[in-house]
């Protein structure tokens, strides 16, 4: 019974009647639980991930269960599988759709690094186009571990400012990567 996770109220002023906290940490909480996930699956860990939809691992516990198949309603893109560099410009495309938050989810061998798959016509990487926030071993990874991937991606959800998309450090990192910023 401990191995349940509650979202356990953030830090604030109680009383009778009332809960006072900072807007950071409630609006934290929100986004943390309900993701929208954009899946983006090109091969098998897309298989897993229907799996890890299905009923026995129940992603609505996460606030999940909404697929969004259009990039402008979702706020999560979940890249599984092997991309090929005739596909990077669709991913990046994909990627620039999202509104802001967005967070990504490298699922798999093939999204991280490549894969087994070492070749010129293979990206090696996700990375390479966009930014990862979460990246889930495995060939093909299990239920289990997307799971917790985006578990770990609840957590930084959760105790992201609500300013951190406004820094200079943040910019930085989208011009890296070639996506310019308004402002």
């Amino acid at each position: 019974m401990s191995d349940i996770k509650l979202a356990e109220a953030p830090p604030g002023i109680q009383g009778s009647g009332f809960f006072a906290t900072s807007l950071d940490k409630v609006i934290g909480l929100a986004r943390a639980n309900s993701l929208w996930p954009l899946p983006f699956a090109t091969s098998c860990c897309g298989i897993e991930f229907m799996a890890t939809m299905a009923a026995t691992y129940d992603a609505g516990r996460f606030g999940m269960e909404r697929n969004s198949f259009s990039p402008r309603q979702a706020d999560m893109l979940m890249v599984m599988g092997t991309i090929a560099k005739k596909m990077a410009p669709v991913l990046r495309q994909v990627y620039s759709q999202m509104a802001e938050p967005r967070w990504v989810i490298a699922v798999g061998a093939c999204a991280s690094s490549g894969g087994i798959f070492d070749t010129y016509s293979v990206l090696q990487g996700i990375d390479e186009i966009i930014p990862v926030d979460v990246y889930v071993p495995g060939c093909p990874p299990r239920p289990e571990a997307i799971l917790d991937g985006v578990m770990q991606l609840q957590e930084i959800v959760k105790n992201e400012s609500l300013n951190r998309r406004q820094t200079p450090e943040y910019k930085a990192l989208l011009e890296k990567y070639g996506f310019h910023t308004n402002g």
